[in-house]
């Protein structure tokens, strides 16, 4: 037994030896299975869910996730400037403009969810009426301060809608535009009294309450889509995270904080 053992591990490293060996020499890597830690950047709206399911991900898959969380366009001025990434989630334009320029995987271009825009006052405030196109112009030109974002979706879309409704020159002294996504921090803190962002950001910011959506007739929806870098180092991985993103327990977690998922929406 004593000399029958040692001889045996001998021939099994050797044999490991030899194998390693003749993959090198026909030009091949072996193939050694280890833990990916990925490097996701995303808009705060997809952070969330993460926040709540992102653990679950990484204790059945066994790899780590490395959130970056920001306004989608300065994380795209980054990945053009050559940062590494492995999952993007920004808007479909972007995602888009990725893809045709070789930046993302085309066939993982998917669409994760979408939110409107609402109204956002501190916690404990009167909550001003927003029911109407009306009543909602009328309570910004009361408002003693306003906040909504300068870049992404939402910012783009409440500038030109405010030009529309002839009153963005009226508002425009008390307007603060953060060129970072804190719409919803900035009320929490009672920096300022009304915040026009996603619905899911208000809903799951402390201290804050929804006033309201945007009325119908003015209402948009703000979509976040996703893609696999072109240039990752564990594409499979990526590419299971993206399908986790549409699994029933993220999808869940989205209706939860104001989101409809992609699939519960009619075509």
């Amino acid at each position: 037994m004593d000399t029958n053992g040692p001889t045996f591990r001998r021939v099994g490293l050797n044999s490991v030896s030899a194998t390693i060996i003749a993959l090198a020499l026909l030009g091949l890597q072996p193939v050694v299975a280890q833990q990916a830690t990925l490097r996701v950047f995303t808009t705060r709206a997809i952070r969330t869910v993460l926040d709540r399911v992102g653990s679950e991900f990484e204790r059945t898959s066994r790899h780590r996730l490395e959130i970056t969380t920001d306004i989608a366009a300065p994380m795209v001025r980054r990945i053009r400037s050559g940062e590494p990434f492995d999952l993007l989630v920004a808007a479909p334009d972007q995602i888009d403009a990725l893809v045709t320029d070789g930046f993302i995987i085309p066939e993982t271009r998917s669409d994760l969810a979408r939110s409107g825009i609402g109204v956002a006052v501190r916690q404990g405030a009167t909550i001003p009426d927003v029911s109407s196109v009306v009543a909602f112009k009328r309570t910004l030109l009361h408002a003693r301060s306003i906040a909504y974002l300068k870049e992404g979706q939402s910012g783009v879309y409440l500038a030109r809608l405010l030009e529309d409704l002839s009153i963005a020159a009226a508002i425009e002294p008390k307007v603060v535009r953060p060129d970072r996504d804190i719409v919803s921090q900035l009320v929490a803190q009672g920096d300022v009294e009304v915040g026009m962002v996603v619905v899911t950001q208000i809903l799951t910011t402390p201290g804050v309450t929804l006033a309201g959506p945007l009325p119908d007739e003015i209402q948009n929806y703000v979509v976040f889509a996703a893609g696999v870098s072109a240039q990752s180092r564990a594409v499979r991985v990526a590419k299971d995270l993206l399908s986790f993103l549409m699994s029933p327990a993220a999808r869940a977690v989205m209706r939860s904080q104001g989101m409809q998922p992609a699939s519960d929406i009619k075509r």
